[in-house]
């Protein structure tokens, strides 16, 4: 664990803008995932800045170790990065998730930490546990087993009301924002929104051992004015999208920063984007976009990008053809996507990369096969081409929700012939078919689901662990059908179904 140790150090050696605070009631903030991830989220740092602003309050990190086998086979506790103090003496543990498939990392961190993970083993000397994050726009009920209470939404706020009571579930049950599973059951409320005066968050922390290293993070918007029927932040801030005046951005920005990310989920469709990029640009600034839109892209934005040490044009087309594209709402048609290839040519961009899904309802091989004749104009075109490829999943409070999964059998076929068809064409590195449909069954599953992860993780954390333990608690996915729904007819069935 020494190596452990040293490597943590060295972590905090290499940060600017880290937090050592005393103060009388302690947090530990903690991310399931490893810390060069952790620290590659700005909702995580936002909420490491906010609380540690707060009069009283001291909030230390603490992140799931690179090796947890390791970690555990060496009996040592969980520690924070800032104190080096064992997790579980803190009595306040809260957890920001991201995505499904991360409950797992709180698992590990809960059992490193030396608190029981399900809250009905825990009693008054432990630590309450709470969690709030991305996770919590979609389906936090799979949380429900492990959490005291569930801020969902936007955190802001919420992270100072539950500091400001200790976290206790009966003095939040009841409070807007809040989930306590205990007494709310599968019901979640609604997700609750930040004050605008608290916009944009900003990057705390600023370190070269993460995925965007040494990059300075800020919000552009907040939440999306696009009507994608798939995507939860359509959600996420109950409708429309938040805009950051360009001089709030700018003048949030410290001087001495060479490398900025831009995060929004729409961020190319903020109505002064260019003139962001620029002056970053001319103050001789690198830059990073979370979120390129080809229907927003031409020479200008293309030309910027590329100033700005771009070497990949990044985009999404996410249905495989035409009809798929416009049942699901996203408006990016061919003609979006050449105009991407020739811009990135135009400007020497090395590579085009595409994100799509695969398995969206009423997909066939028809709209694989289309998708591989038009891959081969981009590839005329622009040379490189590089398709990011995740099966679809269907996500809590869209319009899709409740969509089944496509099948493990099914993806995996249509990702063999998207490759076959695309051999010596394309590079296609797609994710897992297998562990979409466990994020599938998290997305769509109950409270249930969740002791399922447990049940998976204690026997190993194996793919097959997974389908047993959900089929031991009753969690199922949806049944065969006899014709698969198209996506333009399941939005209509949830939209006339609506009161």
């Amino acid at each position: 664990m020494w190596h452990a140790q040293r490597t943590a150090r060295r972590w905090l050696a290499d940060e600017r803008g880290t937090i050592r605070k005393d103060a009388p009631r302690r947090v530990a903030l903690v991310y399931p995932s490893p810390y060069r991830v952790a620290m590659s989220s700005l909702g995580y740092q936002c909420i490491y800045k906010r609380l540690n602003s707060l009069p009283g309050v001291a909030a230390d990190r603490a992140v799931l170790p690179d090796d947890v086998a390791a970690h555990r086979a060496a009996g040592a506790p969980l520690v924070t990065l800032e104190r080096e103090q064992p997790v579980g003496e803190y009595p306040l543990i809260a957890f920001s998730i991201s995505y499904e498939l991360e409950l797992a990392g709180l698992i590990d961190c809960l059992e490193l930490a030396g608190v029981p993970p399900l809250r009905a083993d825990r009693g008054p000397n432990h630590p309450r546990v709470v969690a709030g994050g991305p996770l919590t726009f979609s389906n936090p009920a799979p949380l429900a087993p492990f959490c005291d209470v569930i801020a969902v939404g936007e955190g802001e706020h919420l992270a100072e009301e539950l500091v400001a009571v200790g976290g206790d579930p009966d003095q939040l049950a009841g409070r807007p924002g809040f989930y306590v599973p205990e007494r709310d059951g599968a019901a979640v409320p609604a997700v609750a929104k930040a004050d605008d005066a608290v916009l944009p968050a900003r990057s705390q922390i600023v370190t070269p051992h993460t995925e965007l290293s040494s990059m300075f993070l800020t919000e552009t918007s907040r939440g999306c004015s696009r009507g994608c029927t798939y995507c939860v932040m359509r959600r996420s801030t109950n409708g429309g999208m938040r805009v950051v005046p360009l001089d709030t951005i700018l003048e949030g920005i410290p001087d001495d920063v060479r490398r900025v990310g831009l995060v929004g989920a729409a961020v190319t469709d903020h109505p002064r984007i260019k003139d962001l990029l620029r002056a970053l640009v001319d103050g001789g600034r690198e830059i990073g976009i979370s979120s390129l839109r080809a229907d927003r892209l031409d020479d200008e934005l293309a030309g910027l990008l590329r100033a700005g040490g771009y070497r990949t044009l990044t985009v999404a087309l996410d249905g495989a053809s035409e009809r798929l594209r416009a049942e699901i709402e996203r408006r990016h048609t061919e003609r979006h996507l050449l105009r991407a290839a020739e811009l990135a040519r135009a400007h020497g961009f090395h590579t085009l990369k595409v994100y799509m899904m695969v398995g969206l309802p009423g997909e066939t091989d028809a709209d694989i096969d289309e998708l591989v004749r038009f891959t081969r104009e981009l590839r005329d075109l622009c040379g490189r081409i590089a398709f990011g490829v995740a099966p679809f999943v269907a996500k809590r409070h869209t319009p899709l929700d409740g969509s089944p999964y496509a099948g493990i059998k099914t993806v995996e076929a249509r990702l063999a012939r998207l490759r076959r068809g695309l051999r010596g064409i394309a590079d296609v590195r797609p994710t897992s078919a297998r562990w979409a449909w466990v994020e599938y069954m998290l997305a769509q599953g109950p409270p249930e689901a969740g002791l399922a992860v447990l049940d998976a993780h204690r026997a190993g954390g194996r793919f097959a662990d997974y389908k047993r333990a959900f089929a031991a608690r009753g969690v199922e996915p949806t049944g065969p059908v006899a014709r698969v729904p198209s996506t333009r007819e399941l939005i209509q069935l949830r939209r006339a179904a609506q009161p």
